[in-house]
């Protein structure tokens, strides 16, 4: 009875919290979404999984998880701590990204700008020290975007808005796509040089694929690179959300902050471009704005989605693309903006 009674306090029924119950249930939500719903699977069947491993209960002296100094789950953890996984990320994202349609029509470039609003609000509104968490928690966010984005679309736009239908973007020459990255970097890492690793990376993938000499690196970057960190990223993020660390006050606040800022960011482009049409003979569709928000390309198809919904035979897919991949470019610059404030 000794031996059974020591073996039942070593398992991890013994030492369940409800905290940890309620975790692993919002765990097995994240994967049934991604699945039963499809709201980004690539990213919330990893997130959802590693939720389920991070609240298994431990016993004292099991160095397992990704907290535990020496243990597996914290060397994968530490590809987001130490910030290796993002710029992986960014590189594999300039690999498959055309920037064809922001060259075409570079005014679209404002709308991602303006986007970027939800960034510096939101940040007036949290300490310093919460940046960190608030870039972990990030990540699950992407799955929200077709939630929180169509209302606020429809809420700040008429019908008539809605319906807007824009100029076929112009042909980008090849040229124009191979300086581009090269020259936007200068200017970019000049400007903000705390930007440097994340838009080198993003600018350096892109080369690699306009440059259509380095086809095996542009096509290891944009698959199987992308889909493995993506893996590693989502896991360790989900393993790192064990009820002690994460049902706290301060968990709440940044997540609350995190849906406030895409909110903001979303609000913040529809109401630029409405703003834009003031002055502009070429009327820009406000939807489009909506897109400026740096989740790529999820923001792209809930504009065209939300649009096809008012008009089957309007396409803005490739219009929203050009605000989307500026939004990654201005949100990159805005963090380097923010390290360099913060680092001094």
């Amino acid at each position: 009875m000794d031996i059974f009674s020591q073996f039942l306090s070593g398992t991890g029924f013994a030492s369940m919290t409800w905290g940890n119950a309620l975790m692993i249930v919002i765990g097995i939500v994240f994967i049934t979404l991604a699945i039963v719903k499809d709201y980004e699977p690539l990213l919330l069947v990893p997130i959802g999984f590693g939720v389920v491993v991070g609240n298994i209960p431990l016993v004292d002296g099991m160095a397992l998880s990704v907290y535990d100094q020496g243990s597996v789950l914290q060397y994968i953890y530490a590809g987001v701590s130490q910030g290796v996984f993002p710029p992986l990320i960014f590189l594999g994202i300039g690999a498959m990204t055309d920037f064809s349609t922001m060259l075409s029509n570079p005014k679209l470039i404002l709308l991602g700008a303006a986007a970027q609003v939800g960034i510096f609000l939101t940040l007036l509104g949290l300490a310093p020290h919460l940046l960190g968490s608030i870039a972990i928690a990030a990540y699950s966010y992407m799955a929200l975007v077709p939630v929180i984005q169509p209302p606020i679309m429809k809420l700040l736009t008429s019908r008539e808005e809605r319906l807007i239908r824009m100029k076929a973007p112009r042909q980008v020459s090849r040229r124009e796509r191979i300086i581009f990255p090269i020259a936007a970097f200068l200017i970019c890492a000049l400007i903000a040089p705390g930007s440097m690793v994340l838009i080198g990376m993003l600018f350096f993938g892109n080369i690699l694929k306009e440059s259509m000499v380095t086809e095996r690196l542009a096509n290891t970057a944009r698959n199987a690179m992308i889909d493995i960190v993506t893996i590693l990223l989502g896991f360790s993020v989900g393993a790192s959300t064990s009820a002690g660390h994460f049902l706290t006050r301060q968990s709440i606040l940044i997540f609350a902050l995190g849906a406030l800022s895409f909110c903001i960011a979303t609000a913040g482009g529809i109401l630029f471009a409405k703003f834009m049409n003031l002055f502009l003979k070429d009327k820009i569709n406000p939807l489009v704005g909506a897109a400026g928000v740096s989740a790529v390309p999820d923001s792209a198809r809930v504009v065209h989605t939300v649009g096809q919904r008012e008009d089957p035979g309007n396409f803005l897919l490739m219009h929203a693309m050009a605000p989307n991949v500026a939004g990654v470019i201005g949100s990159a610059i805005g963090a380097g903006v923010l390290w360099t404030v913060l680092v001094r």
